[in-house]
């Protein structure tokens, strides 16, 4: 599979995209890391924003690029007011502090991979209103797009 890595920020619906994707390695991990960052600094002050997080066929290369990028999302999002539903699976986590950077704040969240399995378990568990985890791309960026506050 072909790699794909970017995250891209969408001013007009207010939507964050971060993609990767393919067998990676902790430098095509930190390349995808740079980026997030990069675009996360572009967002207004004050921002209500929505994420898709699409992990679809992300297939790490090695037990340390997977560990470089697991943490990433949660302890982000942390900074943005939002904490991750799966993060009650792990002990370590409980204590997780959320921040509001500049007043920006994630409202809603969708999590997207291909491991059925997990994925729908995890929604099973954790999926609320708004935050929803599936293993289809089309769907996750439907809902997320979808997505109204009230």
């Amino acid at each position: 599979m072909n790699h794909e890595i970017y995250t891209k920020w969408e001013k007009e619906t207010a939507l964050i995209t971060t993609r990767i994707s393919g067998a990676v390695t902790e430098t095509e991990v930190t390349k995808w890391k740079q980026g997030l960052e990069k675009t996360f600094e572009e967002i207004p002050k004050g921002t209500k924003f929505k994420i898709f997080v699409n992990f679809y066929g992300l297939n790490p290369a090695t037990v340390s690029a997977h560990k470089s990028y697991r943490d990433t999302i949660p302890l982000l999002l942390s900074k943005y007011n939002w904490r991750i539903g799966y993060l009650d699976l792990f002990e370590e986590a409980k204590d997780l502090k959320l921040t509001s950077e500049n007043g920006t704040e994630c409202i809603a969240a969708v999590h997207c991979h291909h491991d059925s399995y997990k994925i729908n378990e995890y929604e099973r568990r954790f999926g609320k209103e708004t935050e929803h985890f599936f293993d289809d791309p089309e769907k996750s960026e439907s809902w997320i797009r979808n997505y109204q506050t009230i």
